[in-house]
């Protein structure tokens, strides 16, 4: 079976770890899709693991089970596979939107695939710029 290869933001696995019976998780349980992400993810999961927590519908314990589980469904990729020429599109692109897009889309670029995120602003900018490589589920 071929599955769709896609970059997944911050804000969707934030949205996924808040969310217990989101429409989020059901796509992230989905065999059909591979999805990647750079390791800053991980920082970024971290660095924000007390808010993500204060605003969940969850427990503690289901949260990190939960988070347990989403780890293994996304292959998370070191910066440096990227290709010089692909990490300076993706900081042309984001450098005047957010900066911390710059590794999303420019793994994106890399892979030749579709980037899933709900940051309208970034989605906005970078259709702005002729990006327009958006997972969008119908």
């Amino acid at each position: 079976m071929n599955r769709k290869v896609v970059v997944v933001d911050t804000n969707i696995i934030f949205k996924a770890l808040r969310l217990k019976n989101s429409f989020i998780r059901r796509v992230l349980n989905q065999e059909y899709f591979h999805f990647y992400a750079p390791k800053f993810l991980l920082v970024e999961i971290f660095k924000h693991k007390e808010k993500i927590l204060k605003n969940n519908t969850q427990l503690e314990d289901e949260f990190y089970e939960y988070l347990n589980l989403l780890l293994q469904k996304i292959t998370f990729v070191n910066e440096d596979i990227v290709s010089i020429g692909n990490y300076l599109e993706a900081y042309r692109l984001c450098k005047d939107i957010d900066e911390k897009d710059v590794p999303f889309i420019a793994l994106a670029l890399e892979l030749e695939c579709d980037l899933w995120t709900f940051d309208e602003p970034i989605k906005k900018g970078l259709i702005a710029k002729g990006y327009k490589h958006f997972f969008e589920l119908e």
